[in-house]
């Protein structure tokens, strides 16, 4: 265990966030996700809660500073609704590390796929909301 590391951020993880570069994505996966056939190499978290899991990275995690929104989000499929509670969840982790955030843009269902296709990563979780995928942009870090 690492001091000021959460649990839930596993080692694979750590090493991913760590390797990516300014403007990198990594995608959080529900577990529908059809995460192993797009080609970034894919992580497990099976059993994991997305909006858990963005509490324990994003204290790690500069966002892309240099977008208007880092973080993006599936529009509902025609005929489909959204469950605004999923993203109110996710914001309100990300939130804790990164108080200016704003709302998730949203993006059609197969803009979502290929955009995730040049994802750094695919972190499959066990997160069971329905358009419960979020991808994050990386920032570059601040100079203290």
């Amino acid at each position: 265990m690492l001091i000021g590391i959460s649990p839930l951020v596993s080692p694979e993880l750590l090493a991913a966030l760590h390797r990516m570069g300014h403007g990198d994505e990594i995608v959080f996966a529900d577990a529908h996700f059809p995460g192993h056939s797009l080609g970034p190499p894919v992580l497990r978290a099976d059993g994991l809660p997305i909006a858990a899991l963005l509490e324990g990275v994003m204290p790690l995690l500069a966002l892309d500073q240099y977008v208007e929104r880092p973080l993006a989000m599936m529009s509902a499929v025609e005929g489909d609704q959204l469950e605004p509670a999923v993203e109110a969840r996710y914001l309100a982790a990300v939130r804790k590390s990164h108080p200016n955030a704003l709302a998730p843009e949203r993006i059609d269902r197969f803009a979502f796929y290929e955009r995730a296709k040049s994802a750094f990563a695919v972190v499959m979780t066990g997160e069971l909301a329905k358009y419960g995928n979020i991808l994050v942009k990386k920032g570059v870090t601040p100079v203290a």
